[in-house]
């Protein structure tokens, strides 16, 4: 009786461990598809501000993220570069990720 007792403990532990590993690894793949999305967005606002394509600069990067089931929190635009804050939740956490993007730094080596 002792020996059931401890395997239904130890198969009750491992049951737990395998989902919390579950959601910890939804959490990371979902932030990754955040951080993406949020680049996607500065990139098609840089696109935006500097004509190759029409449009408001932030009206683009609105559109990028709500495709993709986002929203932009933050949408600031420094002459042809674009800074956008990506936000969104996975089982109640709270996501965001920041991206940049523009012209190439011309003191860059």
């Amino acid at each position: 009786m002792a020996g059931t007792v401890a395997t239904v403990g130890v198969v009750a532990a491992l049951a737990a461990v395998t989902v919390s590993l579950a959601v910890v690894g939804g959490a990371v793949v979902e932030a990754r598809r955040v951080a993406g999305v949020a680049d996607a967005a500065a990139l098609a606002a840089a696109d935006a501000a500097s004509g190759a394509v029409s449009g408001s600069p932030c009206e683009r990067a609105d559109q990028v993220a709500e495709v993709s089931g986002l929203r932009v929190d933050t949408c600031e635009m420094e002459g042809l570069i674009a800074t956008i804050t990506v936000g969104g939740a996975y089982g109640g956490i709270p996501l965001d990720a920041r991206s940049r993007a523009g012209p190439p730094d011309a003191t860059a080596p």
